[in-house]
């Protein structure tokens, strides 16, 4: 397993017993409403306004999903279950008195609230020493590169004598790959009730721009060693891994695309086939609406049933894969899930 991290500020990561911890869990942003979706976008692409045409085109997306996202309301039940989890006690009771408590804050890069937002939040708290959690497990300068300059900048402005330790890759954590493969495979068991035959499984990741890639960046090695994780911790015959989600505009983007593999699994007499995104880990437009409605039709255009691991949103394995992230960090090194060795010595 590898890790990476990078820390700046006034202190070192193995800090004294008196520093007062806090962690950032940092995503994406998404409107909760329809009108929000303008200036949100705007947001995204750092001033720059998409022809109406894709506005509408976006709207409309999200209008089949309800109106708007479920980020936020997912993002805070994931950041109030790691709360809960990192202060308690193993017997029950208050922590010791030489502890203190260790708040969960939220920073959203494109929609509120924004990371300056929880920098302040977490410094009037008195946290001097911040665990900064990226939930985009494959490192890619087109989203983790981002979060890291909009966290020094806020950094500088809000708490220029705390230090934050952001961790910037986590695809092959245990714990996440724990949590991965309880939804895949029991998403394969309903599947294959149904099917009566194995299903294949498309693994899906948030696709970037092909000159990323051929400029080094390690997105497209991580997300496939992730997938390879999950597939042996699931002990799949038959997987691919495809990219999903490209941005509108012509250049080229990282592939194969989701449609292609069910094109290639349709030519070879696949009925039914189950995507498990595992370049997300909480339900939002591109799962809700790219996976449950776009890549579903299409499926269905070719006779094809198409089945969806569940997100992983509040997964008590998932929550337990970020307290380790952070007690890993307080330490200074990783350790092994528990989880993820007893769901191996199970499988």
């Amino acid at each position: 397993m590898t890790s990476t991290a990078g820390e700046w500020g006034g202190k070192e990561l193995s800090a004294p017993e008196n520093t007062h911890w806090g962690v950032l869990l940092l995503a994406h942003g998404a409107p909760e409403r329809l009108e929000e979706i303008p200036e949100f976008l705007l947001n995204v692409r750092a001033g720059r306004k998409l022809p109406d045409a894709s506005v509408r085109e976006i709207a409309a997306r999200y209008a089949r999903i309800g109106g708007g996202s479920p980020l936020l309301r997912l993002t805070t039940l994931q950041a109030k279950a790691l709360e809960a989890l990192l202060n308690a006690q193993p017997n029950g009771g208050s922590p010791p008195r030489n502890r203190s408590f260790i708040p969960v804050a939220i920073g959203m890069r494109n929609w509120q609230p924004f990371i300056p937002d929880a920098i302040h939040e977490l410094a009037a708290a008195g946290v001097d020493n911040i665990v900064a959690i990226c939930l985009a497990p494959q490192n890619s300068s087109t989203s983790v590169g981002l979060y890291a300059t909009r966290l020094r900048e806020a950094m500088a402005r809000f708490a220029p004598q705390a230090s934050v330790t952001l961790i910037e890759s986590w695809h092959d954590h245990p714990g996440l790959i724990a949590a991965f493969c309880e939804k895949v495979s029991r998403a394969l068991m309903e599947a294959g009730r149904e099917a009566q035959t194995s299903v294949p499984v498309i693994f899906t990741a948030h696709s970037v721009p092909k000159r990323t890639i051929d400029a080094g960046d390690p997105y497209e090695a991580q997300a496939r060693h992730t997938a390879q994780l999950v597939a042996d911790a699931a002990r799949l015959s038959e997987w691919k891994l495809a990219y999903q989600s490209q941005g509108m505009s012509q250049e080229e983007w990282l592939g194969p695309t989701v449609e292609s593999e069910i094109d290639r699994l349709g030519d070879a007499g696949h009925r039914h086939v189950l995507i498990a995104p595992i370049g997300f880990v909480s339900d939002h437009v591109e799962v809700l609406y790219d996976i449950d409605v776009g890549f579903s039709e299409y499926a269905a255009g070719r006779g094809i049933k198409l089945w969806r691991t569940e997100s992983l949103n509040d997964s008590p394995l998932f929550i337990e894969a970020l307290a380790s992230l952070v007690w890993e960090a307080q330490r200074g090194r990783w350790t092994s899930s528990a989880a993820y060795q007893r769901l191996l010595s199970d499988s």
